[in-house]
């Protein structure tokens, strides 16, 4: 389960995808999902940095950026020494207009060179109905694209940044996946979604990978969690996993972790824009 096959791999080359691709029964994914929704009821919906880097916060989620399938996968297109950079929940709620504008994923990450690939893992299905993933292929070849920021408040990306040239929707691929399945995209990939009009949640775990040899070049140094391997650049500082969900210590370093990345991200925006 998990492990690419060279076909598959090959196709991710070619295409700067591979979906869908099964890492873990759908019942295992359903009981993340749980443990997502048991801490919304208890706290509300995960907003602003908390939707950011939670496998610092949760232990849960700290097992799911190290889950065998999922790196066996990862290995198959970025090698055996692996660090998590960050990772996002992508959530879609019933009737949502939240969208995901054209974009690709490099654009104020500061990375380089551009051997990052992000998992996309499904915690519940992720269809045409309710806003799944959506790829241009073959646009990773594209040099970094120029964007423009929005900041439009039914964006989920950080600075709502879209793609200033036109993207032709005819080309797209939409990659359906079903709970516990998970897609694989390059970092420059152009990709985007729909909102979701349909009376089912669309939640999406999505975590950027790269090899121990890529570099943050912004100015900042930035932290990652070593996944696999050995990391024998020392380019990062090494970021530790919660004891337990939300503990004093892992709140303090999410925060600490948060705000440097922020620095990175939102660097040149207009202040009065960052949310």
């Amino acid at each position: 389960m998990g492990t690419l096959s060279e076909a598959a791999a090959e196709h991710y080359r070619e295409h700067g995808y591979y979906a869908p691709i099964r890492v873990m029964p759908a019942s295992e994914a359903e009981g993340i999902r749980r443990r997502l929704e048991a801490h919304e009821a208890a706290h509300g919906a995960l907003k602003g940095s908390m939707r950011h880097k939670g496998h610092l916060l949760f232990t849960w989620l700290d097992g799911l950026i190290r889950h065998p399938s999922i790196l066996d996968a990862v290995e198959g297109v970025v090698g055996p020494d692996i660090l998590c950079w960050s990772s996002t929940f992508f959530i879609k709620e019933p009737y949502d207009p939240a969208f995901v504008s054209w974009h690709q994923d490099s654009t104020y990450w500061g990375l380089d060179p551009a051997d990052i690939v992000t998992a996309w893992v499904a915690l519940s299905e992720s269809t045409p109905e309710n806003g799944a993933m959506r790829v241009i292929p073959g646009t990773q070849k594209l040099a970094q694209v120029a964007h423009r920021d929005t900041f439009a408040a039914d964006n989920l990306l950080t600075r709502g940044q879209e793609i200033e040239v036109d993207v032709d929707g005819s080309k797209a691929v939409m990659l359906s996946l079903q709970p516990g399945e998970m897609s694989l995209h390059h970092v420059r990939l152009i990709h985007g979604s729909d909102p979701n009009p349909s009376a089912k949640r669309r939640i999406g775990f999505a975590i950027r990978y790269l090899p121990t040899h890529v570099r943050q070049i912004e100015g900042t140094r930035d932290s990652a969690t070593l996944v696999r391997g050995i990391d024998r650049f020392g380019n990062f500082e090494r970021e530790t996993s919660p004891e337990r969900d939300l503990s004093e210590a892992a709140v303090a370093l999410h925060a600490h972790v948060m705000g440097d990345q922020q620095k990175v991200l939102m660097k040149n925006a207009p202040t009065s824009a960052i949310r």
